[in-house]
């Protein structure tokens, strides 16, 4: 049995991935450019690409691109300050697992986002530890932020479980040498995963993997 769970948190835990997308598909749409699922699916959460760089490459000029971002950025801040959906499935699976399995979160969000996110959740309770963005040098697609929760949970990658919901992730985790349960969303859904433990579609299939 793993004896350590550690949880993606855009997209897994929280629909932000699909409130993220949406945002940044309306602010690159007023400036004359146009995304879809399958483009965010592939270059920024599977190549791991920046918002900043897929747009350069549609063709924006760099200083649209900063004023444009800048703006998508603040307008994500505020939804994030408000109700924010939760996944089917995570509330209960978490609560239920919260003191028979070590958590933590693993995640490519700033700290005071995730702070933000969870403002009304309660999930950050169950978590002993949080990687945030903040945490670490190298982001995902690197194994540094698995490789740092394990060195604050005092584990080894036998003995955990990742949980992830896009490519960009779970690179991460099996490049740390983790086991990685995917539970795709609406937009990963389009990405495919050789490799991973498994692929399911609830968040309740969690338990049993462990």
């Amino acid at each position: 049995m793993k004896e350590v769970l550690l949880l993606d948190n855009d997209g897994l835990l929280l629909d932000t991935e699909r409130l993220f997308f949406d945002l940044t598909k309306d602010f690159f749409a007023e400036a004359g450019l146009s995304i879809n699922e399958a483009l965010w699916a592939r270059e920024y959460l599977g190549n791991a690409k920046r918002s900043r760089q897929i747009a350069l490459e549609l063709g924006m000029a760099p200083s649209l691109a900063d004023e444009m971002l800048q703006r998508r950025n603040l307008e994500y801040r505020r939804l994030l300050s408000g109700e924010l959906p939760v996944r089917p499935g995570v509330l209960e699976t978490v609560r239920a697992l919260s003191g028979k399995v070590r958590m933590a979160m693993v995640t490519g969000s700033p700290r005071d986002q995730v702070l933000m996110m969870h403002g009304r959740t309660g999930l950050l309770d169950h978590f002993e530890h949080i990687v945030a963005d903040d945490d670490v040098a190298c982001p995902k697609p690197h194994p540094e932020p698995y490789l740092r929760a394990l060195e604050l949970l005092g584990a080894d990658p036998a003995s955990a479980l990742a949980v992830e919901d896009s490519l960009r992730g779970f690179h991460s985790a099996r490049a740390a040498g983790i086991d990685c349960l995917v539970i795709p969303n609406s937009i990963t859904r389009l990405q495919r995963f050789s490799g991973a433990l498994a692929v399911e579609e609830h968040f309740s299939a969690v338990t049993g993997h462990l």
